[in-house]
């Protein structure tokens, strides 16, 4: 029997699970992703120089996407639903859901906040700070749980995503497919996908046996986030000589 690539238990907690695996720019080749009639987006995070809100599960993303409008998240990860306050969960702009990567899972909540277009890029070529964007509920949530100033926080970017969507054979649900480039021009992948929580198993199940066909396997390495990976990246340019 095929080792499925996902082993978290499903959990109650959350309505959806999304399931991320690293793979490589070849695998995307492979498995015939049109990068480049996708989506083209320009992201930035949000952090102190020694990622004070990533120690304190929090993550703070900003996205420009060509043609459409942006958008500024505030992320909890990880999180236990019944643990956050009210005025939190009862938020419509507030979604809960499970990240599961091969290797680990973790519940994740995600107060977002949709912007105009070209308001991202508006902010950064007139030069004012991208926390500038955030709402006052996430800037609320922020202090709460980090109580960071916003006038501590630096921008770790721009990374340069495209990314599409796919439905390899012997599937019959579509995957994500993300490459991350850096303005080193290295990049990193990733394929997604997301369902209801009592269909992960499954879902999980029927995508480890499709990508194994083509030949992708998760590497023995733990896996890194993409989050975590742009974090390392822009980390060393905050660095005191």
């Amino acid at each position: 029997m095929t080792r499925c690539f996902w082993q978290p238990p499903i959990s109650k907690q959350a309505p959806k699970v999304e399931l991320k695996v690293a793979v490589s720019s070849d695998d995307l080749r492979a498995l015939e992703a049109n990068l480049d009639g996708g989506l083209t987006r320009e992201i930035y995070f949000l952090d102190t120089a020694g990622l004070a809100l990533q120690q304190h599960g929090l993550i703070v993303r900003v996205r420009s996407t060509k043609g459409r409008a942006g958008d500024a998240v505030v992320k909890l990860r990880p999180v236990l639903p019944k643990a956050l306050p009210r005025w939190l969960r009862n938020d419509n702009g507030f979604a809960v859901e499970i990240d599961a990567l091969p290797d680990n899972y973790a519940c994740s909540g995600t107060l977002k906040r949709t912007l105009g277009r070209h308001e991202v890029e508006r902010t950064v070529a007139s030069g004012k700070p991208l926390t500038r964007l955030l709402s006052g509920r996430q800037r609320r949530l922020l202090t709460a749980y980090a109580n960071v100033p916003l006038t501590a926080l630096m921008t770790f970017g721009p990374v340069r995503v495209r990314k599409c969507r796919i439905t390899p054979i012997a599937l019959d649900h579509p995957l994500m497919a993300e490459e991350w480039t850096f303005p080193d021009g290295t990049s990193i992948a990733e394929l997604s996908t997301r369902c209801p929580s009592g269909k992960a198993a499954a879902v999980a199940a029927e995508t480890s046996s499709a990508l194994r066909a083509y030949g992708i396997v998760p590497d023995d390495e733990p896996q890194v986030t993409k989050t975590e990976a742009t974090l390392r990246y822009f980390r060393p340019l905050f660095a005191t000589p």
